[in-house]
């Protein structure tokens, strides 16, 4: 497999030993550049996560004015529809920590011309990265994943136009398994990272999660076998996720 695995008892040891690598993330990012860049995962396993950076142990632990915030993934809905992801992290992380608007940069998901929104959203990161948009990619301190029992992360689901990107870093991805359309960042830019976090948990991933570390690879099948960053690839699943693998 690539990457180093951790087993956590529970989902409430995974998402603290999930906060504590990403204040050590923001802390050794802003030591050395004076500011930590992160792309938040979407779905609804980040909930935990949010709720414990929220709290007092790591409300004054973290250097929270120094992060710029991105979006690994969006649902083709507005800012304020419960499936938004941003909407999930204003609620439970933003407006709980005083995040100023100016540090979250939201994928457009309202609009009307998906690839518009994608072609924004990469210049918005070529803006804050300080870089040309059809250039290099950015290289994030810090990405948060999650996977579907389909092998999927972020909006990378199988067999979905975007898995054959190999230049831009934001794709709108039509996902008709799904009957639904969606913004990611590519693979490209996932692996262009310093740190990448899988977070997994639930009985009902533990044979995809085995699929993707241990088994062939598929990657077109089971996307989440694309990320492999030049920098550090964390698993952190709960003993439930981790129930079907081979020791």
């Amino acid at each position: 497999m690539n990457g180093t695995l951790t087993v956590f008892d529970n989902e409430a040891a995974l998402f603290r030993g999930a906060a504590e690598k990403f204040a050590a993330v923001v802390r050794e990012a802003v030591e050395r550049r004076g500011r930590c860049t992160v792309a938040l995962s979407g779905g609804s396993t980040p909930r935990g996560l949010y709720d414990l950076l929220a709290t007092e142990d790591f409300r004054s632990a973290i250097a929270w004015d120094k992060i710029e915030w991105f979006f690994g993934d969006e649902r083709s809905v507005g800012p304020d529809d419960p499936d938004s992801n941003y909407r999930l992290a204003r609620e439970t992380l933003f407006a709980k920590l005083g995040i100023a608007e100016q540090h979250v940069h939201r994928i457009q998901g309202e609009s009307e011309k998906r690839e518009t929104a994608a072609n924004d959203y990469q210049r918005e990161l070529a803006k804050v990265f300080g870089i040309e948009p059809d250039g290099p990619p950015p290289a994030f301190d810090l990405i948060l994943l999650g996977m579907g029992s389909d092998g999927h992360t972020a909006s990378l689901f199988p067999f979905t136009s975007a898995l054959n990107v190999r230049k831009r870093w934001v794709a709108a991805n039509d996902v008709p398994q799904l009957n639904t359309k969606r913004y990611t960042l590519t693979a490209v830019v996932i692996n262009a990272a310093s740190c990448v976090v899988f977070m997994v948990t639930g009985v009902g991933k533990a044979k995809v999660l085995r699929e993707v570390l241990q088994g062939a690879g598929r990657p077109k099948r089971l996307p989440s076998q694309m990320i492999k960053p030049t920098g550090e690839l964390c698993w952190y699943v709960d003993r439930a996720a981790a129930s079907q693998l081979e020791q």
